[in-house]
């Protein structure tokens, strides 16, 4: 193989696979991307129907009625900015990935050039018979080994800086992954909030039902007061599960983005320099 084609094939090595997009994640589809168990499931809807018995027993205008409803309207709480706080974590994350991922790029592009530059084929007739004999006596050899010796410390530098990128990289990636953990964490606690909102609206609309012909004021108490804010917190839940889920699917990306990268830094430090 040719000088020229060896410095060709090296340098298309750098051509990077980018990762695909992400998919959009809306609140309807957001629940159950975290499985949970048959045992939580059960657990979680006794509390509810404790909860419910609870309630009805309730005198609708007295405070323990109010207070009901108002944890309610408190549900998932916790669990919504534990995971906010998460997400908050790493919006800054891209914008720093981005500045090192052009940095990385940037050294890589240098080193191609630079390599590229020192192909014999863009030397004119340097190694031809007849071109080699002209200038054995004159200065185009002596130039142009002097321009590759000038490029080694170059490129010595330019590997260095690749070197320590790549290093970030895969510090990176081990950072993700525990963050990831944490998140996933964070989307399990709130898959059992939505559990329970959910399962706590279809009790609620069941119960009211069932006074309508017994109680039907306190039927439509239950409807608008507990049923109505159940089903607003159920929203409010599966929209920071839709946030979190994205930010999840986010660090993927980062962590393929790196990985890519890394590929890159190895077939410039081996194969194009090898060339």
């Amino acid at each position: 193989m040719s000088e020229a084609t060896a410095t060709t094939t090296a340098t298309d090595d750098l051509v990077l696979t980018p990762p695909d997009p992400l998919p959009l994640v809306t609140a309807e589809k957001a629940a159950g991307l975290v499985p949970l168990s048959t045992e939580q499931k059960s657990k979680l809807e006794e509390r509810v129907d404790g909860f419910i018995d609870d309630l009805v027993a309730q005198d609708p205008n007295s405070p323990g009625f109010g207070q009901k409803v108002d944890q309610i309207t408190n549900m998932g709480r916790k669990e919504m900015l534990e995971a906010a706080s998460l997400s908050n974590r790493f919006l800054d994350r891209p914008v720093k990935a981005m500045d090192r991922d052009s940095d990385i790029g940037g050294n890589l592009i240098e080193l191609r050039n630079t390599v590229e530059r020192l192909d014999p084929s863009a030397n004119g007739k340097l190694l031809s018979k007849r071109g080699f004999l002209d200038k054995f006596f004159g200065s185009g050899v002596t130039n142009y080994f002097a321009k590759y010796r000038s490029a080694q410390t170059h490129i010595s530098g330019i590997l260095t800086a690749l070197a320590n990128g790549k290093d970030e990289l895969l510090m990176d990636n081990a950072a993700i992954d525990v963050e990831r953990r944490k998140l996933w964490e964070a989307m399990g606690k709130l898959e059992q909030m939505v559990h329970i909102s959910r399962t706590l609206d279809e009790r609620l609309e069941a119960k009211a039902a069932e006074l309508d012909g017994t109680d039907p004021a306190k039927a439509k108490v239950l409807r608008e007061s507990a049923l109505f804010y159940a089903r607003q917190r159920t929203q409010d839940l599966l929209t920071q599960m839709a946030v979190t889920v994205q930010g999840y699917l986010a660090l993927d990306l980062v962590k393929k983005n790196n990985v890519e990268l890394v590929k890159g830094v190895d077939r410039a430090s081996t194969t194009t320099v090898g060339a």
